[in-house]
């Protein structure tokens, strides 16, 4: 069975994290003090400056505490969990926390015990050394792992129970990655026919039979994918499962209800779950994010304020009116503030421009108008509105208040989006979806940004507003 397959995995890569940790602590320790073919040297064969020369084995007699513990870390990192479907980056950042928490262990472990004497650079290049060259093993393994598997092997067998969109989106989902592999070996399911299948996986009986498939004993999970109206049935259901031993998944049919990654809160014992988690309701995100918002318009506006000068006195030499073009836009808990934009159009009536969309070749803009569009320097006025907390660097594109009393009739979930504040540029703008484009997609893609922020997205969505090839698409 596959669980004696991955009990021996485990075993082999833990064996070999130990040979490469204590490799890695060897190499570590001639590039820092052999002076024979280290650049690193800097004192002579052993360390320091102090004149006092610790003896070699002291930091040998130090591998035999270290190796148990990083393995200790791994485990806790998950490092040695089933990695099916896990990416490249899970398995980095897992490395990166064990690693780290490691060299911090060290260090205050010859801090406690008094022992000023080993070198810090050592474990730095031990570190580093340890996390390369672990990184590249596990990288192949996996791709070892998914060659065969797409070959039929290293193969762990699915039964499905109930036959649901959510059954659906599952086999989708397999199908389109048989480097994971699962085998699905059919539904069990009481409202469909015997026979009948979706992309080849069949219903194979009804949930009255999977006492008798279990005892097969051929399965080694079985996913619980109930329609939402079935849920009566899945008291019953777990019970013949964990009576079988079979580790049993269940994946709820609330998708169209619920359409988000919720996160469940544990109350002494009573799991609650919430709808919808924001990573910046957190005091601690929302002050990172707020501190990178300052520091980066206020550096951005050192940065443009010549062109922005240049920009300014070419608006006024070419098209009568304002140089500044002030919109009343919805932000942050649905409040108005006023947005501020270089203006590329033509005056006209309030009242027509509060509803119109701009559209491709629209004949309010002006010809530097239009470059400023296609450019988005347009946009640069609203570094001041990051200066003010109305907007940030990055978030949601705001809109106006009368298409939002639009939208959050006709679109569910668009009133999600003011749970951030809006921004300069975002998630649907660098995939190509701004202007006159899907108001439904766009949505898609900022709530996307709602419940996965990250500091490091907001830097690719930085990096993508100025080298993205999708940026300036649909502008105008």
């Amino acid at each position: 069975m596959i669980k004696e397959r991955q009990k021996l995995l485990n075993f082999l890569k833990l064996f070999i994290d130990a040979v490469i940790i204590a490799f890695s602590f060897v190499l570590a320790y001639n590039l820092r003090f052999d002076d024979t073919w280290s650049p690193l040297i800097k004192y002579g064969p052993l360390e320091p400056a102090s004149g006092y020369v610790r003896p070699v084995t002291d930091y040998y007699t130090m591998l035999i505490f270290l190796v148990p513990c990083y393995l200790i870390l791994y485990r806790i990192f998950g490092l040695y969990d089933p990695q099916r479907t896990s990416g490249r980056r899970a398995e980095l950042k897992g490395l990166i926390k064990a690693n780290a928490l490691g060299l911090i262990y060290c260090v205050a472990v010859l801090y406690l015990i008094r022992q000023p004497n080993f070198a810090r650079l050592f474990l730095a290049i031990f570190g580093f050394i340890n996390l390369v060259i672990d990184y590249a093993f596990r990288l192949c393994v996996m791709r070892f792992l998914r060659k065969i598997r797409r070959s039929g092997m290293n193969l762990k067998h699915i039964l499905l129970v109930g036959y649901s969109r959510t059954a659906e989106g599952y086999i989708n989902r397999l199908r389109v990655h048989p480097e994971w592999g699962y085998a699905l070996h059919g539904i069990l399911d009481d409202n469909h026919a015997e026979g009948e299948e979706y992309r080849g996986i069949k219903v194979i009986g009804n949930t009255g039979s999977l006492q008798k498939m279990l005892a097969t004993n051929q399965f080694d999970e079985i996913v619980i994918t109930l329609s939402i109206n079935e849920f009566y049935k899945l008291e019953r259901i777990v019970s013949i499962c964990e009576k079988s031993g079979v580790h049993t998944k269940f994946i709820p049919d609330y998708n169209h209800i619920i359409p988000t990654r919720p996160y469940t809160e544990d109350l002494y014992g009573l799991p609650i779950i919430h709808i919808r988690h924001v990573p910046l309701s957190s005091s601690f995100n929302n002050t990172v994010k707020r501190s990178v918002d300052i520091f980066g318009s206020l550096v951005a506006l050192i940065i443009f304020a010549i062109p922005m000068l240049i920009i300014s006195t070419v608006i006024k030499i070419t098209s009568p009116g304002p140089l500044i073009f002030k919109q009343t836009r919805v932000g942050l808990h649905n409040r108005e503030f006023q947005m501020y934009k270089f203006r590329s159009m033509r005056l006209q009536d309030e009242s027509e421009e509060k509803k119109a969309w701009t559209v491709e070749n629209d004949p309010r803009v002006t010809p530097i108008g239009k470059f400023m569009r296609k450019t988005n320097i347009d946009e640069l006025p609203q570094l001041f509105n990051v200066l003010k907390g109305d907007m940030s660097m990055v978030g949601p594109r705001p809109e106006r208040p009368f298409f939002v009393e639009q939208f959050k009739e006709e679109i569910p979930r668009y009133m999600i989006k003011h749970q951030v504040r809006p921004g300069m540029t975002g998630w649907a703008q660098v995939n190509g979806y701004r202007g006159d484009t899907s108001i439904t997609t766009r949505i898609e893609y900022d709530l996307y940004y709602v419940e996965n922020w990250t500091l490091g997205l907001d830097f690719k969505i930085l990096f993508l507003t100025f080298f993205g090839k999708n940026v300036n698409k649909n502008a105008y």
